[in-house]
């Protein structure tokens, strides 16, 4: 198997290539503002979404059986919208498995909870641009996967558990809202989701999150009780404006796929 890892020095794209090199897979990877990682075995590319020629050339020399766009762009369309739709042109063009990475940040939350048939309804920049590319994959390569997660966590390294040692510590300023949940997911049981995925030929929407659903601040308690840290030392607060709550109902696709999808409270029990 011959996979190719889009956004590759991410964090979910190096626990993807961790895992491939593990399973013996011949795996790529790309990157283009950061740096390349240094997992053995990987071959890395320079790549930057915004220029269609590179990734044409890209395709031609690897030759993957498989791409996983797990780049995140933010919210700069030109990367996170239109990158997205020329991979998926691309992977098209070359006979490739396509599993895009989407989020669930495509939903307003006004419905609260939302299941795979759910259509998007973006209130963020960041959002609108998941949306737009979701709509690409699935109107120009309707054989491929898309994958929409939630937060995703990790054993200390992700952003929001660095986020919680901050405010815990007081290097940082801000505060855990307690109105914005969401469903988190391990970056182990996202990512062999998703290599599941890749070596199928499932096509249509799929929901990778946990079945947890917490807000910011329950789980930033949870990460801190997992790692020592004195939960009275974390700012809670409401977000200005409407309160965000989007739980990804994951049902369907847990009972497609063999990987199973821990819950956060779960995975972050005290060792």
């Amino acid at each position: 198997m011959k996979i190719l890892v889009v956004g590759g020095s991410g964090f979910l794209g190096t626990e993807l290539l961790r895992r491939a090199s593990a399973a013996g897979w011949s795996a790529a990877a790309t990157y283009c503002s950061s740096r390349p990682g240094d997992l053995p075995g990987v071959s890395w590319h320079r790549l930057d979404l915004r220029d269609a020629d590179q990734l044409d050339f890209l395709l031609a020399e690897l030759t993957p059986d498989a791409i996983i766009n797990a780049t995140s762009g933010q919210s700069d369309w030109a990367v996170t919208a239109d990158g997205s739709f020329r991979v998926t042109t691309a992977a098209v063009r070359h006979g490739c498995r396509l599993v895009h990475v989407s989020s669930d940040a495509v939903f307003s939350g006004s419905r609260i909870s939302y299941d795979e048939s759910r259509l998007p309804d973006p209130v963020t920049p960041y959002g609108a641009a998941k949306a737009a590319a979701e709509t690409a994959v699935r109107l120009l390569a309707p054989a491929a996967a898309v994958a929409r997660t939630s937060l995703i966590i990790g054993t200390g390294d992700s952003v929001h558990e660095r986020m919680v040692h901050e405010l815990a510590a007081g290097t940082r300023d801000g505060v855990l809202f307690t109105d914005v949940v969401r469903c988190p997911v391990h970056v182990e049981d996202l990512a062999a989701a998703l290599l599941e995925l890749a070596l199928s030929d499932r096509p249509g929407m799929f929901h990778l999150a946990g079945p947890d659903a917490l807000s910011r601040h329950e789980l930033g308690v949870l990460i801190a009780r997992r790692d020592g840290l004195d939960t009275d030392r974390l700012p809670a607060g409401r977000k200005e404006g409407t309160a965000l709550e989007v739980r990804l109902d994951c049902a369907a696709t847990q009972a497609d796929i063999r990987t199973r999808l821990r819950g956060a409270r779960e995975f972050l029990q005290l060792p």
